[in-house]
């Protein structure tokens, strides 16, 4: 494991001491990276966590890695809700490549979508500018993620910064759609993420279109 600047880096697997910080939390924010959109194809390179405490990890995915038990126990954890921004295709990479089914989770695009009607635009960038006055930079966002041992600065740092905002702007949202009597339509829509994920992977990603 190695500490890189506010946040940790580590290889493979959670260790067992970040594992039993992680547990304890009622919260989590979840992010990927990968080599592309498409899980079939595409492998998985980076997940990245972060906790209340602001406790930051980037876990490097070894090439032809198929599982990862203590982040399959983290992530699959029943007390701790799993916050992502555009969850289906998170936790469908992580189902493929991991054989992770991740539960309960929250969505933050699916909540800005259905509590911030007043915009068209629900990117990670526009909601966390709004909600946490943070600009985000997106340099990185297409990057070479499967050089793992060889990432820039740069990537490292826009990787931990994808999960860095999340849990305060989850917590702005949920009031949002309480507020606007949304929140119970809200959590519905994060039941169904795992099928609507399920139905990416198998091909039937536009079973819903006439």
């Amino acid at each position: 494991m190695a500490t890189f600047d506010d946040f940790q880096i580590c290889d493979g697997d959670l260790p067992a001491a970040i594992l039993n910080q992680y547990l304890q939390a009622e919260r989590i924010a979840v992010d990927t990276e990968t080599m592309g959109l498409r899980p079939q194809r595409d492998r998985l390179c980076l997940v990245q966590l972060c906790d209340h405490k602001n406790q930051i990890t980037v876990l490097r995915v070894a090439q032809g890695q198929t599982e990862a038990p203590n982040l399959k126990r983290l992530l699959e954890a029943e007390n701790t809700l799993k916050i992502f921004h555009f969850a289906r295709f998170d936790i469908a990479t992580l189902q493929y490549h991991l054989a992770i089914l991740v539960k309960p989770l929250f969505c933050t695009k699916v909540a800005s979508k259905l509590a911030r009607t007043y915009t068209p635009r629900h990117g990670l960038k526009e909601l966390i500018k709004e909600l946490e006055q943070v600009e985000l930079d997106k340099g990185a966002q297409s990057s070479d993620w499967g050089n793992a041992a060889n990432l820039s600065a740069e990537q490292l740092r826009y990787a931990a910064n994808d999960v860095r905002y999340l849990l305060p702007a989850q917590e702005k949202l949920m009031g949002m759609l309480k507020r606007e009597g949304r929140w119970e339509l809200a959590q519905q829509c994060f039941t169904c993420l795992p099928t609507l994920a399920e139905l990416d992977l198998q091909g039937y990603e536009a079973i819903f279109e006439h």
